[in-house]
């Protein structure tokens, strides 16, 4: 047997030890699975089983290999070197072959199925209740009570799914990559760009021993260009670069194309929920959610589509008025709508992103999100110099309870670089579990990518990166200050996927506060706060295009539900595509238009026939608010509630139970419409 007592993940330790651990510590995945398997094996010759001697030995393995996958993924995700990687690669079929093969254990599931037939069941809190029925629907839903050759079936198509998201996430990570354009010429390409992005671009090109400025397809780079560059020319470059990413189209057609990938998961995913008898995927993915079924989710989606199709028609003729009238623009192009869309709100606000970003330093901004976090919640957050990062921009932090004890730990990791996956997330890297006298604490990853600072000042954001931060940090608040000792509903694990945003989504209302914006903001120059004159312009720009932003996002949840039901089972997804944006889009439209081959969320991550949950959320975290904005928006006293009723429970129980704990009430859609300025 080889010896593991060097390697940092086969133990792993109450944080990650990033200094420590090198992808060939990955090894130690394989060992860890071949241990639980064998220890199975015994727990399942106990003659009867009980909460302590069968649900909280799986909890053990199930933690201790979660913990030490959990930096692999990570550092594959936020530093993806070929070692990472490769590593990731290696350890990924390992557990979806374990996963696959606990969930379809037909043992196991006659195990806990007969603790729930027995005498004790009776015994056992809610929780404990509700995590054995938990096990039991997933196991059913993992194809245990199909025959042999079906489960083996099931069970290939499963692999294969795991195979072919991580096929997709590296073909958008290298595509996105792939793509680069030296500009010379500032004057010329670069005029209406922002200082703070020539600055990056500038910064990028001499890291690639380049003179001039290096425009990528990151964000920080792509979303200034479209939004400010006077040059038609460069925007239309650009956003047909990134548009064309992992597809047939573009520089780099065919080279990463994603098209064969997106087909063959949507066909595996339908025959596996015909395999377990639903109508089709769709069926099979709300089935486990708070909305049930597709036809809820259906009439969610239509309902909220009828309530901003009108106004967001308005905004876009209001745009294309204003185009022709003032920029001479007569055929909007989509390379045109973020740029046009500025120079409106600039007209109607005289307020941009780029007149907000000096208020916002980033040490400033932290203080303030922390601080209003200790008065809403009672948790005090203090820098951990001692925890080990992967980056030397990465920040770590303990969570004091009110006592000074510590209560969970979190990594930052703020800014946009080469070899990071885009977008923002949080992720746990270790889950509060109570095993006997022992308590671990949660840890928390907390990832961005902001425009990084440049030289020796520190970086300033924008509002909407403020909104993210807190977005993320509302994700990392329903992981951290949990109260729930039982790993499996611990967090965030056990919460219906439709209801994980409602944390995430409430959080961003405090950046449109006056008591919130003077905690975030002191001005690079001057050190003052957000001065009342730009406080009123931002909350009258709040609700700029709300109609549209809205119709973009119901575009994306229509076309998930659409792709994944039986009646469009087969049919190329672009012509989907093309059909949801018809009855939707308000938009002008692109031949090229391969948005799909990027999805990650659907296609790569937990949202397949699930992207409606950030809406189904939104509605959540609007009436949440709401309960603030009628008691007082920094109430302690409601932030508590709010702590205890939502955050501190988790998976524990229900998320509707949690929202009526909380609400007192069932909650309805007339919060998030209000907060978008859409009347109905």
């Amino acid at each position: 047997m080889r010896d593991f007592a060097a390697n940092p993940l086969y133990h792993p330790p109450a944080a990650p030890d990033f200094v420590a651990l090198k992808p060939e510590h990955v090894s130690a995945i394989a060992a860890i699975i071949d241990e639980n398997r064998e220890q199975l094996d015994e727990l399942l010759k106990q003659d009867a089983f009980t909460w302590d001697n069968l649900i909280l030995p799986l909890e053990r393995m199930d933690d201790r290999l979660s913990r030490a996958f959990s930096p692999i993924g990570h550092l594959y995700s936020v530093c993806s070197t070929d070692a990472w990687r490769q590593a990731y690669e290696q350890a990924l079929p390992l557990l979806s072959e374990y996963g696959a093969d606990m969930a379809q254990h037909s043992g196991l599931y006659a195990a806990i199925k007969s603790l729930r037939d027995s005498e004790d069941f009776a015994l056992l809190s809610a929780t404990q209740k509700k995590v054995i029925d938990d096990a039991l629907e997933d196991f059913e839903r993992s194809g245990v009570a199909l025959p042999d050759a079906e489960k083996a079936r099931f069970k290939k198509l499963s692999l294969r799914l795991s195979e072919l998201s991580t096929q997709f996430s590296n073909h958008v990570l290298d595509a996105t990559d792939a793509w680069h354009k030296l500009i010379d010429d500032e004057e010329q390409a670069l005029q209406g760009v922002p200082h703070s992005a020539k600055a990056l671009m500038a910064d990028l090109a001499s890291q690639h021993d380049q003179h001039g400025f290096r425009v990528t397809l990151d964000a920080p780079v792509v979303i200034p260009i479209l939004t400010y560059a006077d040059d038609r020319g460069l925007r239309g470059e650009v956003y047909a670069a990134y548009n064309a990413r992992a597809s047939d189209k573009g520089p780099n057609a065919n080279t990463f194309d994603n098209a064969a990938i997106v087909g063959e998961i949507l066909a595996l995913r339908a025959q596996m929920a015909e395999m377990l008898g639903f109508a089709d995927f769709a069926a099979l993915s709300v089935d486990d959610k708070m909305a049930k079924t597709p036809a809820a989710v259906d009439a969610f989606l239509d309902n909220l589509l009828k309530a901003s199709k009108q106004a967001g028609e308005a905004d876009m003729a209001e745009l294309r008025a204003f185009a022709a009238r003032e920029l001479d623009l007569d055929d909007v192009q989509p390379w045109d709508v973020a740029y046009v869309s500025e120079k409106l709100r600039q007209t109607k606000y005289a307020i941009s992103q780029e007149d907000l970003r000096p208020y916002f330093p980033v040490s400033k901004v932290l203080e303030g999100l922390f601080s209003i976090s200790e008065r809403l919640f009672g948790a005090r957050f203090t820098p951990n110099i001692a925890l080990s990062t992967w980056h030397k921009d990465v920040l770590a932090y303990d969570v004091l309870a009110d006592d000074g004890s510590v209560q969970a730990r979190f990594y930052l990791d703020l800014y946009a670089r080469q070899q990071k996956r885009g977008g923002a997330w949080m992720d746990g890297a270790v889950q509060r579990f109570r095993d006997g006298e022992t308590l671990q604490l949660p840890v928390a990853y907390l990832v961005c990518n902001f425009t990084p600072p440049v030289g020796d000042e520190e970086a300033y954001l924008t509002h909407d990166e403020v909104t993210t931060l807190f977005h993320e940090f509302g994700h990392g608040l329903h992981h951290m200050l949990s109260e729930v000792d039982i790993y499996s509903v611990s967090g965030i694990n056990g919460v219906e996927w439709d209801a994980v945003e409602q944390p995430s989504q409430f959080m961003e209302n405090f950046c449109y506060t006056r008591e919130g914006l003077d905690a975030l903001t002191r001005h690079k120059d001057s050190g003052e706060k957000l001065p009342d004159a730009l406080f009123n312009k931002l909350l009258a720009a709040k609700n700029f295009q709300s109609a549209m932003a809205m119709l973009r996002q119901l575009e994306f949840s229509l076309f998930d539900m659409r792709i994944h039901s039986a009646s469009e089972q087969g049919r190329p997804v672009l012509e989907v595509l093309d059909e949801v944006r018809a009855k939707v889009a308000v938009t002008p439209d692109y031949a090229d238009n391969r948005f799909p081959m990027q999805f990650a969320h659907i296609f790569a991550g937990g949202y397949a026939a699930g992207y409606y949950s950030y809406k189904w959320a939104e509605v959540l975290s609007a009436d949440s608010f709401s309960a603030f904005e009628e008691e007082g928006v920094f109430n302690p006293e409601v932030g508590a509630r709010f702590r205890d009723e939502i955050l501190a429970v988790g998976g524990a129980r229900s998320s509707m139970e949690s929202f009526v704990a909380f609400r007192g009430r069932e909650p309805n859609v007339d919060a998030l419409l209000r907060h978008n300025g859409i009347s109905q």
